[in-house]
């Protein structure tokens, strides 16, 4: 396995030719609670984002990996909200509908978090789960994330408050 890929998943930076592409992603209603994103992008917009989407990592705070499957995207894997000090980042992931269940979330974020934890030098990866979201609660545990908190009332999405549960994993490599 390389930092950025393993059997047939790859992560890479979001390129031009991207841009249909992830407008359909970020202006799809089906995302925003994930994402809590109340309304849509504009490709100007998320043109400017492409472009300056090669600022280092410590600058931006936040890396934007498009998710190849057989080299075709299917997905977004997101490190986020970077801290410095305590070197600690959110993790978010979003896999197309039509390819989920078939290993590829997995296999995504055990590159990600190897990559954090390796060349980022991260300490701890995070991620916020809505309580019912029971795949994804599975999924992060199965990677060994640990549930250590739950914000009650968190989410308001279509007209009801959900509870949110944060996972962390902890690098006890060093």
């Amino acid at each position: 396995m390389t930092f950025l890929s393993k059997d047939n998943i790859r992560l890479r930076a979001l390129e031009p030719e991207d841009l249909d592409w992830l407008f359909a992603i970020e202006n799809n209603e089906l995302f925003w609670e994930i994402s809590s994103t109340i309304q849509p992008f504009s490709k100007v917009l998320l043109a400017r984002y492409i472009e300056n989407a090669n600022q280092d990592f410590y600058s931006a705070k936040q890396l934007r990996l498009v998710i190849l499957y057989k080299e075709k995207p299917v997905g977004l894997l997101d490190l986020f909200e970077y801290e410095p000090q305590d070197h600690r980042a959110g993790l978010g992931i979003l896999i197309l509908p039509e390819f989920e269940s078939k290993g590829i979330a997995t296999t995504a974020i055990e590159i990600g978090v190897n990559y954090g934890f390796s060349i980022l030098q991260l300490h701890q990866i995070y991620v916020n789960i809505t309580a019912d979201n029971t795949r994804s609660i599975a999924l992060f545990k199965k990677l060994n994330f640990q549930l250590v908190g739950t914000k009650k009332e968190w989410i308001y999405t279509q007209g009801t408050y959900k509870d949110e549960l944060l996972f962390q994993r902890i690098n006890n490599d060093y």
